[in-house]
């Protein structure tokens, strides 16, 4: 199975969505619409929490020809003010998760936001795999 997770920056939801189907044995990639460069440093570090190093992965912008390759594009964009792109694919899934990088609070609360977001993803790549091997 490959699996194309896609959202606006490319810093933290898709690069961390990428990071856990890659150790549940998933050809995984991620991409932007408009990449940050960069990932976010407590996206690597709530993703190392569990066991799984993202710090080589990087932001990159999303190519619709690579799109076509995949058996799924998951676009994974959660504020209604962000757009989320429109990715043509017959296996397109959305998944409305809120941005981590906005988060604010203390450095405490900030990383638990990045943590509930790595739990959600989480969640739904387990889900997801679940019903394709069902």
């Amino acid at each position: 199975m490959k699996i194309l997770f896609v959202c606006t920056g490319n810093s933290c939801r898709s690069q961390m969505a990428e990071g856990l189907a890659r150790a549940a044995g998933v050809t995984a990639y991620s991409a932007g619409t408009e990449p940050a460069g960069y990932v976010h440093p407590l996206a690597v570090q709530v993703m190392g929490e569990i066991g799984i190093n993202i710090s080589g992965q990087k932001s990159k912008p999303l190519e619709l020809n690579m799109a076509k390759d995949m058996d799924a594009v998951i676009t994974v964009c959660g504020e209604a003010e962000e757009a989320c792109p429109v990715v043509p694919h017959t296996n397109r899934l959305h998944w409305p998760i809120s941005d981590p990088a906005k988060a604010v609070g203390t450095p405490e609360e900030v990383v638990g936001v990045f943590r509930a977001v790595r739990d959600d993803i989480a969640r739904r790549v387990n889900e997801l795999l679940k019903e394709k091997k069902g």
